[in-house]
């Protein structure tokens, strides 16, 4: 297969495009960073912003789930800061990698996401060169 091009895989979990309602708040000073979810995965979550954080910083996650009484708590890193400049970005977000999340709520949480739909994709899917190289050398 001459010519064929290998898309990069990055994530771990697939995304789902599911409003939350949340409380993401700053460990070192319990400041409200975040309170709307954009989409959500069993490891992690993007949020909308409101306040300026670092990449890096620890935060705490509270969370419910639309149609559902059980609110989840989970310890957060922010792995990824979105500034909403590109075409696509809904705004200001924050990209939060769930550090500690009770395994029974995650089991719960993996229920609750199934057949939730991805969020559609706002930029081409990354290449994996290396692949495509050895994909091309082996054809």
């Amino acid at each position: 297969m001459p010519g064929t091009l290998v898309h990069a895989h990055q994530r771990r979990e697939i995304r789902r495009s599911v409003r939350v309602d949340c409380q993401v708040v700053r460990e070192r000073d319990f400041q409200l960073v975040a309170s709307r979810g954009v989409d959500l995965s069993p490891k992690g979550m993007l949020v909308m912003s409101q306040d300026m954080t670092l990449t890096g910083e620890p935060v705490i996650v509270s969370f419910r789930l639309p149609r559902s009484e059980y609110w989840f708590d989970a310890e957060a890193t922010i792995a990824r800061v979105v500034h909403g400049r590109r075409p696509g970005d809904v705004g200001r977000c924050l990209g939060l990698e769930f550090d500690r999340i009770d395994p029974e709520a995650e089991w719960f949480l993996r229920g609750a996401l199934w057949g939730v739909p991805p969020p559609v994709p706002t930029r081409d899917r990354r290449i994996d060169y290396a692949a495509s190289i050895h994909l091309a050398a082996v054809s």
